[in-house]
């Protein structure tokens, strides 16, 4: 009988899987692995420089691949702890990342031994589920229920702790652990009865919208999305960070919805008499769970995956149980034979001007002094002009970043990548690097503002030693942008640990080994960024942005603050 190692079986269970790239950072606990990887013919291995970045990469090679992301941490204690962050941030997105973590031998356990964390208590609420692994042989079934756990609907993020000794054992290969290969799961396709009602609610609406959400996207039901929305002739705008649920390109493209969207498409929400919330739980991001962004006598007609969503925010006329896509179908074929009634026709007539017109004021040219400091709005029109239409985007959080989620073009599904409601600043440059790993052919743009980079800039050390070609494009303000704009409108100008001293990041990237861009005026804005796509190695380009240009975002937060502190 063949003899193998825990390590070995870790190994063998990632290509049953049929994994091709793990993500991690070698620690003492998890040698065995390491070594098993050394050699391996179809499993390959990133080097990351600290497993928070590396959770962002796994994160977002499932995003952009559909299949599950792999992170392993090789140490125990802080190699573990520090996929806390990147672990919340996967369970906020339902992002299906392997979190493989060392763990202190079984015998050290409650001893206060070095380095010892109870990691199945810290990882529960970070995670759809946390196992510690009891026996060697049972390391292969372990591995396949983490996979299957987490690629079931609702996805999301899993962890194995794995004691340094159970991957150090040696045992027979034949023993019945033997791992299956992948196995996933499709979502009910919602009862018939409630099809039936709803088709009839959107066939009867005068000013109906779709508003698609993360169910369409990270299901890839783009055309089936808009098989419905043709089928019924009605515009489709997109939840916050879902911007490209559909393709931007098509005539019934309406954007992002709500506080994070853009003007006309939170107004349809606001004008529709009939909502159909596709794969969106309407959450804090669409809504702040208020009627400002949201029509307040609109019947709903909510589909979601998961059951405790449905009306969970707002009351609903009809809640379907199901898979976006499966549903989406299932109108399309109760809606046979619909035809288009004259106010649908008016109503989408309109939103669609409205549209032309808010594109051409996006894309007109500022007018000014050619010295003038850069606006984010540049940048932005820059970018649409450049980017090739393969091109998926990567945001941090922040109000630039905010700002610019509406403002790309998202031909080619997926193509949007951002933090979604976890928040989180030093998210994108890391998880443009995953996403690239999953799908080289394709342009990766990262956005980031000048402190989110400063926090991952040693992954420039990844990007290049594994030759990762994306871009970041760095929006440097010199400042903690929201925070400092909070600082000046509600806080009398006091402003506090909000500026940032930052090195040339051009030159930065150049010492790592990347190319390296710095862009000073707005006419250079565009040569600039084309020349960083071109060049076919990981690139930063160091855009200097007017540190006027704050903006608060959240001033509902601030409502408390007598308003002579903003004076």
């Amino acid at each position: 009988m063949t003899q193998i190692t825990g390590g070995r079986a870790v190994v063998d269970a990632l290509a049953a899987q049929d994994v091709r790239h793990v993500f991690g950072l070698i620690g003492s606990a998890g040698m065995e692995i390491f070594d098993a990887l050394f050699e391996h013919p179809t499993v390959g291995f990133v080097g990351v420089r600290d497993e928070r970045t590396g959770t962002h990469m796994a994160d977002g090679y499932a995003r952009a691949s559909g299949r599950a992301g792999v992170i392993i941490a090789g140490q125990n204690g802080p190699g573990a702890t520090n996929l806390v962050t990147g672990l919340s941030q996967a369970l906020a997105a339902y992002s299906p990342v392997v979190a493989l973590a060392g763990s202190l031998s079984s015998a050290h356990v409650t001893r206060d031994a070095f380095q010892e964390v109870d990691q199945v208590a810290l990882f529960k609420p970070v995670t759809k589920k946390t196992w510690q692994v009891p026996q060697a042989r049972r390391i292969g079934e372990l591995m396949r229920e983490a996979f299957r756990t987490a690629l079931a609907p609702r996805q999301g993020p899993v962890l194995l702790n794995l004691p340094r000794d159970l991957l150090a054992e040696t045992f027979e290969a034949s023993s019945g652990w033997e791992p299956a290969g992948e196995c996933l799961a499709s979502g009910p396709a919602g009862a018939p009865a409630l099809i039936e009602r709803a088709a009839r609610l959107l066939a009867d609406a005068q000013r109906p919208l779709i508003v698609a959400g993360g169910g369409v996207k990270n299901g890839r039901h783009a055309a089936v999305v808009l098989e419905l929305a043709e089928r019924l002739g009605v515009p489709v705008a997109t939840s916050p960070g879902h911007g490209d649920a559909i393709p931007c390109t098509h005539p019934l493209y309406a954007g992002q919805v709500g506080p994070r969207g853009n003007p006309l498409a939170t107004a349809l929400a606001k004008e529709a008499d009939v909502i159909l919330a596709l794969g969106t739980r309407l959450g804090f991001n669409t809504t702040f769970y208020s009627y400002e962004h949201l029509s307040s006598s609109a019947r709903i007609v909510q589909v979601e995956i998961e059951p405790t969503a449905i009306g969970r925010f707002f009351p609903v006329a009809v809640g379907i149980l199901g898979d976006a896509g499966l549903v989406a179908r299932a109108l399309t074929g109760a809606l046979s034979g619909h035809a288009v009634g004259a106010p649908v026709r008016e109503w989408t007539a309109s939103f669609q001007s409205r549209r032309a017109a808010l594109l051409e004021e996006r894309d007109r040219p500022s007018t000014g002094d050619a010295a003038r400091a850069i606006q984010p709005h540049d940048l932005y029109r820059a970018l649409r002009a450049v980017a090739p239409d393969d091109t998926m985007y990567t945001m941090d959080a922040g109000t630039l970043c905010l700002q610019a989620t509406d403002q790309m073009r998202y031909v080619q599904p997926p193509a949007l990548f951002s933090p979604l409601d976890f928040g989180l600043v030093g998210f994108s440059y890391a998880c443009g690097l995953g996403a690239k790993v999953a799908v080289p052919g394709r342009t990766v743009v990262s956005l980031m503002g000048d402190g989110g980079f400063g926090m991952t800039a040693s992954e420039l050390g990844t990007a290049v030693a594994h030759r990762i070609p994306t871009v970041c494009v760095v929006m440097n303000n010199g400042c903690w942008g929201a925070e400092k704009a909070y600082q000046r409108d509600f806080f009398g100008g006091r402003f506090l640990g909000a500026d940032v001293p930052n090195p040339p990041y051009d030159r930065l990237a150049e010492l790592w080994g990347a190319a390296g861009f710095r862009v000073d005026r707005v006419a250079d804005l565009e040569p600039t960024i084309a020349a960083a796509i071109r060049c076919g190695r990981p690139a930063v380009v160091d855009v200097m942005i007017d540190p006027d240009a704050l903006y608060s975002f959240r001033r509902d937060s601030f409502k408390h603050r007598d308003p002579s502190a903003s004076k």
